[in-house]
């Protein structure tokens, strides 16, 4: 079984085949940092045309890289939401028509099950266990019972934790994308020099809130004396930031956990997945939690934390072996929460590893 996924939600273009065997067959990704630099952000319309430049070519090369043919591709899985709409029709429409002209099985992959299901791909995780899912347009905890099967335990109640780190960034005059840069600047700095707030740590529930925390580092550098913030002072500022966010992030796990715990909901391993699972601090400081509670911790290698062809091949396969495939005339979703999959008995999807 060999199943190519498409992903072009935002804006990364990008093909992936993996196998049954939890082969990696190919993994071709063209990012479009240099379109939306300009901008300091994704802007929709220009990830759209960049998704119609490269994708047919991107399909080509994944081929050839995965030394095959289309004889011996068993599905076409693509995402179909949510992401920026534009977008996911691109990618879409591509694996409905590779599908409709080479008579393969199609699968509509959410992009959220998609980040979801990756350490199945890469650690064999074994369900139940609770994800950490933190991207640029996503803050969530979930229970992850089966391949379709979410219970949302908390989510942000205003930013995702991805978008705060642009943000922040950009406050400090990093550049774009924000999140790297403000990891990579925050190594130098005192993550103990500002006192920056931790919006809704220690509260009750698993919900976040990352607004206050923006507005505060706004503040901060509004009362700066100098307009040009020196190096110093940059580096300070993104590792009290970054520290924040990282406290914020292990609160909310922490208290998932909890709740589990008395509801004697088993789990094995705590996941951290989606874009934001790049920053090292913050895989340190879960990785920490999860051993406090005699839980494993892991995260996909960092190559299939950003969005990625490969993680949609997955989620393909898992849905495909369990028997759902979708019509061509399947609907592409701006928004599209995980508790609106349809799910397959959790009977049938226990055994599968």
């Amino acid at each position: 079984m060999l199943i190519m996924g498409l992903e072009t939600s935002c804006d990364e273009t990008a093909v992936g085949l993996v196998d049954a065997a939890r082969q990696i067959r190919a993994n071709i990704v063209v990012s479009q940092l240099a379109e939306h630099q300009p901008y300091g952000g994704v802007v929709p319309e220009i990830a759209a045309r960049a998704h119609l430049d490269h994708l047919d070519d991107l399909i080509q090369k994944a081929l050839a890289e995965a030394k095959i043919d289309w004889g011996d591709v068993s599905a076409i899985a693509a995402t179909c939401g949510p992401g920026l709409i534009g977008g996911v029709m691109v990618g879409a429409m591509m694996g409905k028509a590779i599908a409709a002209a080479r008579n393969l099985p199609f699968v509509a992959v959410n992009h959220l099950e998609a980040h979801a299901l990756t350490v199945r791909l890469t650690h064999n995780v074994a369900f139940p266990y609770l994800l950490l899912l933190v991207s640029g347009g996503h803050c969530q905890l979930l229970q992850v019972k089966g391949v379709g099967h979410y219970r949302c335990l908390g989510a942000t109640m205003d930013d995702a934790v991805g978008e705060c780190f642009d943000k922040g960034a950009k406050l400090l005059g990093l550049g774009y994308p924000g999140g790297p840069l403000l990891e990579q600047t925050a190594r130098y700095g005192n993550p103990r020099a500002f006192d920056l707030p931790r919006p809704l740590v220690g509260r009750a529930g698993c919900d976040f809130s990352f607004s206050g925390l923006k507005t505060a580092l706004r503040h901060l550098v509004a009362r700066q004396k100098d307009p040009i913030l020196s190096s110093q002072f940059k580096a300070d500022a993104a590792a009290s930031f970054q520290a924040s966010i990282a406290a914020i992030l292990v609160d909310r796990t922490q208290h998932a956990l909890d709740m589990l715990a008395e509801e004697k909901q088993s789990i094995t391993t705590v996941v951290l997945a989606g874009g934001v699972a790049a920053n090292q601090a913050i895989r340190q400081q879960l990785k920490q939690l999860a051993s406090s509670y005699a839980l494993a911790f892991e995260a996909p290698p960092l190559e299939l934390c950003t969005d990625n062809g490969v993680m949609v091949a997955w989620a393909g396969l898992e849905r495909f072996r369990l028997g759902m495939t979708d019509g061509l005339d399947t609907a592409t979703r701006p928004r599209w929460p995980l508790e609106e999959l349809i799910s397959f008995p959790l009977a049938e999807n226990s055994g599968r590893r």
